[in-house]
């Protein structure tokens, strides 16, 4: 087994998913043409895009899009200042995703709370 489980490698293995199933070739085609239509340029230029990317592939914990859309982004122009600055965003939309759950965790502590009591 490799030290880690996120080998660039294993990304080969995906070419399975063509022939998983009858539907499958279909899915994974229709799949690629929606990311490649998705980050093409638009109304955003793919600069922005790249660095919508950037942070959100950082929310998601997707390694593998991390490695991608950097060297994307880089490529379409971004500067590691932008780079930073888009991990930056999704670092704090993170925790601020964790520190507003912590209102429900309180209320689901007062609910453990007051079902002692009774």
């Amino acid at each position: 087994m490799a030290d880690s489980f996120y080998q660039k490698s294993s990304l080969k293995q995906l070419r399975r998913l063509k022939g998983g199933s009858p539907n499958a070739g279909e899915t994974v085609s229709s799949m690629n043409a929606f990311f490649k239509n998705a980050i093409s340029e638009g109304v955003l230029p793919v600069k922005t895009k790249e660095l919508i990317a950037v942070a959100v592939a950082h929310a998601t914990h997707c390694v593998y899009c991390i490695d991608h859309h950097i060297k994307s982004a880089v490529k379409a122009g971004a500067t590691e200042a932008e780079i930073n600055e888009a991990i930056l965003v999704a670092i704090a939309l993170n925790a601020g995703a964790s520190y507003t759950h912590a209102g429900i965790a309180l209320d689901s502590l007062d609910e453990a709370v007051a079902e002692t009591k009774k």
